[in-house]
C-alpha cells in the first residue's frame, strides 16, 4: 500500500509538471451571518481557575506552598454559581471563564461546606451572565437511567460532555474532608480532574454534582445527589452554614442469630445494637450502650443499619442527614426487653471535626525556647505521621470517649529546634502534653498562659503522656533561646493561637 501511494503521488506531480495549469474555480461566497451560538445549557456551565495556598503544618510559621487547579461550576440563580468545595479550597484567587469566551471574571466564595463538598460562588460583575438561563434541580436518578456530565476535565481546554448510566445509589465517604459520609450516586462515566463541580443532567434538570472518581476502577464516577445539594442551599438561606446535625451513636449489625437470641430479639432481620453514645451528642441521656435501635421516623432499621428511602435501601443516617439542628427525630428502641418510643432533638457535634481535614485556616502553634507545640487534628496527623501509641489513642478516643470535655485541644510537642537549651530533647517529638508546671493543659491558649505567667518559676516543667521523664527549661534562658530560634529558623511570630 505504501508503494502504491508513493507512485500515485509521483504520477500526480509528473502530470502537473507536463500539462498547463488548469483554471482554479472561484469559491462561492460564505453565507453571511454569525455562527450559531452554543447551547444555552453550555453557556451556563463555567470554567473555574483557582490559585491556592496550602498551609504548612510541618513548619506552621511558614506561609505554605502555592498551587492551582481547574474545576467546573454552573449557574443556579442570579449571581449564584454552584461548584465543589474542593475546587476552591484554600483559594487565593478565583477566575471564571464562560464557554467560548477568552475573558476571565474574578469571583469569590460566598458559602462553603467542606463536610458535603459544596460551595457557592459569585462574580464581581454579573452583567455578562444576566441573559444566561439558570439550572433547576430534579430528583435522584433511578438505577439504569442515563445522565450527562458536563465540565472541563483534563485533556483539553474546551467544554466536555460525557454520558453515563446510574449503576449504584449508596451512602459513601466523601474524600474531600476524609471524615464525612453522605448519599452518593455512582455512574459508569469517569469523573476526572476538572470535571469536579460540573452539573449532571437528566431530562434538562440537574440531578447531581460531579465530585469524585474511583482510582481502583475504570469508568466509575460519583455525583452528589440533589437531596444533599438542596440541604446545603437551604442551610445557607440565613447567611450562614451550620453543618450537619448528628445523632451521636455508634452501632453494630445484628446478623448473628445467637446474638439476637441473647438480646431477646426475634430473628427477623430488624434492629442494630447501640455500642456507644457520644457524650454531649443528641442521643446522650436518651440512648445508651446495649439498646437496640429499631426505627427512625417510622422507617424500620434493618439488622445492617439500612432503611428504605425513596425506594432505595441506604444507611439509617440518611434520615438524620435530611434534618437540621433543632429538628426532632422519632426513635424506637428496645431496652431490657421493653419497647421505647422517644423524640430526640438533633444538634451538630462540632467536636467530630477533629477527624476532618480543615481548610482556609492557618495552623495554630506555639514556639517556646525551641519547643514547638501544636493542637492535634487530622491536618497535623497527616503531616507528621505520629507513631506514639498514647497519642494515637488520644486521637482515636477524642470524640467517642468525650475527651473534648476535658481537653479542648490535645497539645502535641511536634518539633524540637536545635538550640543549647533544647539539646538532648529530640526524642520527645510526637508526645502529647499532659501538664505544664503541675497544671493539666486544656488547650493551646492555656499552654501559652502556663508558659508565660506573670511571675515565672525558676524552671518550667513540661510533663508528656507516655514519656519517661519531664522536660525542664530554665526560665532565665527562655528569652535568649527564643531570639536565637527566631533568627536561625526564620520565625516571624513565636505563636499563632487563633483559629
Amino acid at each position: 500500500m505504501l508503494r502504491t501511494l508513493s507512485a500515485l503521488f509521483l504520477t500526480v506531480a509528473a502530470l502537473s509538471a507536463q500539462d498547463a495549469p488548469l483554471p482554479v474555480p472561484t469559491a462561492p461566497p460564505l453565507p453571511k451571518g454569525t455562527p450559531s451560538a452554543p447551547s444555552d445549557v453550555y453557556r451556563s456551565v463555567v470554567r473555574i481557575e483557582v490559585a491556592t495556598q496550602v498551609p504548612d503544618y510541618g513548619t506552621p510559621w511558614n506561609a505554605g506552598r502555592f498551587s492551582g487547579g481547574i474545576g467546573t461550576g454552573f449557574i443556579i440563580g442570579k449571581n449564584k454559581i454552584l461548584t465543589n468545595a474542593h475546587v476552591v479550597s484554600n483559594q487565593r484567587r478565583i477566575l471564571i471563564t464562560i464557554h467560548g469566551s477568552p475573558e476571565k471574571y474574578p469571583a469569590k466564595v460566598e458559602h462553603v461546606a467542606h463536610d458535603c463538598d459544596l460551595a457557592l460562588l459569585s462574580v464581581e460583575d454579573f452583567s455578562a451572565f444576566e441573559s444566561f438561563p439558570t439550572f433547576s434541580f430534579g430528583d435522584i436518578p433511578s438505577l439504569e437511567s442515563q445522565v450527562r456530565v458536563i465540565g472541563y476535565p483534563v485533556g483539553g481546554d474546551r467544554l466536555s460532555v460525557t454520558r453515563g448510566v446510574v449503576s449504584r445509589i449508596d451512602f459513601q465517604p466523601y474524600s474531600h474532608s476524609r471524615a464525612d459520609s453522605h448519599l452518593v450516586v455512582q455512574i459508569d462515566a469517569a469523573i476526572n480532574p476538572g470535571n469536579s463541580g460540573g452539573p449532571v443532567i437528566q431530562d434538562n434538570k440537574v440531578v447531581g454534582v460531579a465530585f469524585q472518581g474511583l482510582r481502583a476502577a475504570d469508568n466509575t464516577g460519583y455525583i452528589i445527589p440533589t437531596p444533599v445539594v438542596k440541604r446545603f442551599l437551604k442551610d445557607i438561606e440565613d447567611g450562614n452554614y451550620d453543618h450537619y446535625a448528628e445523632l451521636g451513636v455508634n452501632e453494630f449489625p445484628l446478623h448473628n442469630p445467637a446474638m439476637r437470641k441473647a438480646l431477646g430479639l426475634p430473628n427477623d432481620g430488624v434492629g442494630v445494637l447501640v455500642t456507644n453514645v457520644i457524650p454531649t451528642s443528641s442521643a446522650d441521656g436518651v440512648l445508651k450502650s446495649g439498646d437496640v435501635l429499631v426505627s427512625l421516623d417510622g422507617k424500620e432499621v434493618d439488622s445492617a443499619g439500612m432503611v428504605l428511602v425513596d425506594g432505595e435501601k441506604v444507611n439509617y443516617n440518611e434520615i438524620i442527614e435530611r434534618k437540621f439542628a433543632g429538628d426532632k427525630v422519632a426513635v424506637r428502641f428496645r431496652r431490657d426487653g421493653g419497647w421505647n418510643d422517644v423524640e430526640i432533638t438533633l444538634k451538630p457535634l462540632h467536636w467530630s471535626r477533629m477527624y476532618a481535614i480543615e481548610y482556609e485556616k492557618n495552623p495554630r502553634y506555639l514556639v517556646f525556647a525551641g519547643l514547638v507545640f501544636q493542637p492535634l487534628d487530622t491536618n497535623l496527623f497527616a503531616a507528621a505521621k505520629f507513631n506514639d501509641v498514647t497519642l494515637r489513642r488520644l486521637y482515636t478516643d477524642y470524640v467517642s470517649k468525650g475527651l473534648f470535655q476535658k481537653h479542648k485541644d490535645v497539645v502535641v510537642l511536634t518539633r524540637v529546634e536545635s538550640d543549647p537549651v533544647t539539646s538532648q530533647l529530640g526524642d520527645f517529638n510526637g508526645f502529647a502534653v499532659e501538664k505544664i508546671n503541675g497544671t493539666e493543659v486544656k488547650d493551646l491558649k492555656h499552654a501559652n498562659e502556663l508558659l508565660h505567667p506573670e511571675t515565672p518559676p525558676e524552671f518550667h516543667v513540661i510533663e508528656l503522656f507516655g514519656a519517661n521523664r519531664p522536660i525542664v527549661i530554665p526560665s532565665a534562658k527562655v528569652e535568649a533561646a527564643n531570639q536565637r530560634v527566631q533568627e536561625n529558623y526564620g520565625i516571624n511570630q513565636l505563636s499563632n493561637l487563633e483559629e
